[in-house]
């Protein structure tokens, strides 16, 4: 059974306050309930992130349905500005993202230290149950704001991954992240001390001239392989790696089952790596537009097929040739999360 999804060009994209009443989007919004509006609000020094006026306009539609949307994100297990509330919501001020000029609150939803959480009985392959961060959980509603990027672990970061990993506890991405462990090419170490700087683990040590990695207690969050400028570490594709896709997909389900939603892909400043590394990179590919609906299996289906149609090829196959970026859409299908057949409605 096909889903619809909705596309606005990026040239266009002045019209999406118009456009996104057209979606849907607002179906699932009620009077007097809490709506959480999931976005990354970019680390200190990222310039990919999703720019708050595109966001207001959706907060001003919910606020005229009498609805209370506030603006969250989870914390970090990775050593940089968002790894708890206190720095996280200074850097969401430093990006735009505040009340007076969203017109609505911030929370971090899982608390000042990322431990504010809720265990949701799911009982499906990986996990019996999963930590959701606390006040996505209670929020009555959810519209995900995802910018659609390359990743390191899952060739592309879309709505499944902001849903599933962004809305998990800092235990809930342990959890997730804890079986993949990156390969190390000592050869092309130069000790410059960059991946320690990032290792929230302290599983990497300078032994003399050469990076040391401890597997023991390494966690697996992927942030050394993004800080090294030698391309020391690489995820190995292997069980283990598939696994974290489909961890991200059980989360995914955790977070949404019975619970109302809508996601937005934004499909601009598409770069290899995701917002949570301080990257000024430019994007790889032309700006393509915006990708809308209730289902985000078909979301990100549609998102990566028309990025792939811009390309020419496969381009997250292109950035990532070791990872198989189709296990997250399908093993989110096999779970009832969505379809990956989807019909594209266009303006």
């Amino acid at each position: 059974m096909s889903s619809k999804v909705y596309f606005l060009p990026w040239k266009d994209r002045a019209q999406f306050p118009q456009w996104i009443r057209t979606t849907g989007a607002y179906d699932r919004v009620t009077a007097h309930e809490f709506v959480a509006l999931k976005i990354h609000f970019g680390e200190e020094g990222n310039v990919g992130y999703i720019r708050p006026e595109m966001i207001k306009p959706v907060i001003a539609d919910i606020k005229e349905k009498s609805a209370w949307p506030f603006l969250t994100d989870a914390n970090t297990i990775y050593v940089g500005q968002r790894a708890d509330a206190y720095h996280h919501l200074i850097v969401a001020e430093s990006h735009g993202f505040t009340l007076s000029n969203c017109g609505c609150p911030i929370i971090i939803a899982d608390g000042l230290r990322g431990n504010s959480s809720v265990g949701v009985p799911v009982n499906l392959k990986h996990f019996k149950t999963v930590n959701i961060a606390n006040a996505v959980h209670y929020a009555d509603s959810l519209i995900c704001f995802n910018h659609f990027k390359g990743h390191e672990i899952s060739g592309f970061g879309g709505a499944l991954k902001n849903i599933g990993m962004g809305c998990g506890s800092r235990a809930g991405k342990y959890a997730m992240h804890d079986t993949l462990k990156p390969k190390v090419n000592l050869d092309a170490c130069i000790a410059c001390g960059q991946c320690l700087k990032w290792c929230s683990a302290g599983a990497l040590k300078l032994a003399g001239k050469k990076i040391s990695l401890d597997a023991a207690v390494c966690v697996g969050c992927g942030e050394c392989i993004l800080s090294c400028p030698q391309k020391v570490f690489h995820i190995p594709w292997d069980a283990s790696a598939s696994a974290v896709q489909e961890k991200i997909a059980e989360y995914a389900y955790g977070v949404i089952n019975k619970k109302p939603h809508f996601s937005i892909n934004f499909l601009n400043h598409i770069t290899q790596f995701c917002d949570c590394y301080p990257s000024q990179a430019g994007p790889l590919i032309e700006d393509i537009g915006i990708i809308a609906g209730a289902d985000p299996v078909a979301v990100d289906q549609a998102s990566a097929d028309m990025v792939n149609k811009k390309f020419g090829g496969d381009f997250w196959r292109n950035l990532f040739p070791e990872i198989d970026w189709t296990v997250q859409l399908d093993y989110a299908e096999k779970l009832g999360i969505g379809s990956r057949t989807y019909e594209l409605v266009e303006p």
